[in-house]
């Protein structure tokens, strides 16, 4: 009887006759796809890894193609593709032209949210359909809120959701909530936390007993912002709507900036203003009303966007009527 080495040795020596046949295999199916011609003598292993690494470079380029002439067909997405200049190893081709991308660095960009490589020049002409993959998605706080719902489908930014459910199951009442501050190194490490661990961040009255740190960790995120809640496009009307005097055209005019909102933002304002709203419900208690919430919240909501100081600053005391012009009247804007 052949002993039990023998046996294994010959194990694995049918393994790597078998090994080598479906690499065989597959290097006829690559040169067949190439349209390439070989001799009778098969070129060495190293000939191969870079065609290999050439098929599946153009591959990938061709279904990412497909993907977007399929996305054509449906109704465009709000999001914007985020692109940066990006150097390129190994050969790559753009996804939307298909042609081949040229040069040793910065041969093209790269969408920071979903990865989609395209030409430079072809950057302008893709639509903007942008769908954020998570393994893009660094941080939580500082990264835009579209970009944040859409890479975990969720209606709002979860630092949102989560602090404002851990405010009102323990914190209505606490007196002076938003308006005092919750210490620094705390606020940080909350901001710290939502990077690295999203949805899984412990902020229990077990983690942090003071309200006043979850009230400060979801000012700082709406204040981190890239585009304010408020965006930009919208904050002019929002301004004009807030200088009316007759009540019936101003509520009208409010209506009619919100529908300038992103689906996202507009979403998350409606949610945080019928919290404010619930706040104020709690003025005996809490010391806050809507005038006072809308100080604290103007400027964390909204900014102006490229005006000069004096402009901003003027801008200070219209912000406050804006916000105090939701929280009273969320029942009926939203």
């Amino acid at each position: 009887m052949p002993s039990r080495e023998s046996y294994e040795v010959h194990k694995e020596e049918k393994s790597l006759v078998q090994k080598a046949k479906r690499e065989a295999s597959q290097e006829d199916i690559l040169v067949a796809a190439l349209g390439m011609r070989m001799g009778p003598q098969k070129p060495p292993a190293t000939f191969w890894q870079p065609l290999k690494l050439f098929a599946y470079s153009q591959l990938t380029s061709l279904v990412r193609r497909a993907t977007l002439k399929e996305n054509e067909r449906t109704p465009k997405s709000e999001k914007v593709h985020n692109f940066k200049v990006h150097t390129f190893r190994g050969p790559h081709w753009c996804e939307h032209c298909a042609s081949f991308m040229w040069g040793l660095m910065a041969q093209g960009v790269k969408c920071a949210d979903c990865g989609l490589n395209v030409h430079k020049q072809c950057s302008s002409l893709v639509p903007n359909d942008c769908k954020p993959d998570l393994r893009h998605i660094r941080k939580v706080y500082s990264c835009d809120l579209t970009t944040l719902v859409k890479a975990y489908n969720t209606a709002r930014p979860m630092v949102v959701d989560m602090c404002i459910r851990e405010i009102e199951s323990r914190g209505l009442k606490s007196e002076g909530l938003y308006r005092i501050s919750g210490f620094s190194d705390l606020l940080e490490e909350v901001k710290m936390s939502f990077d690295k661990d999203g949805e899984k961040t412990d902020i229990s009255v077990d983690a942090y007993e003071d309200i006043n740190i979850i009230t400060g960790a979801l000012k700082l995120y709406l204040r981190d912002l890239p585009v304010p809640i408020i965006s930009y496009d919208a904050y002019p009307r929002f301004i004009e709507a807030a200088k009316l005097t007759d009540p019936e055209k101003k509520l009208e005019a409010f209506s009619e900036a919100l529908a300038l909102l992103p689906s996202s933002h507009s979403e998350t304002l409606k949610y945080l203003m019928a919290h404010l709203k619930r706040v104020t419900q709690n003025e005996k208690f809490n010391l806050m009303n809507a005038e006072n919430l809308a100080i604290i919240f103007g400027p964390t909501l909204m900014r102006a966007p490229n005006l000069d100081a004096m402009t901003s600053l003027n801008d200070i005391r219209h912000q406050r009527q804006v916000v105090e012009v939701l929280i009273k009247n969320e029942d009926v804007l939203f």
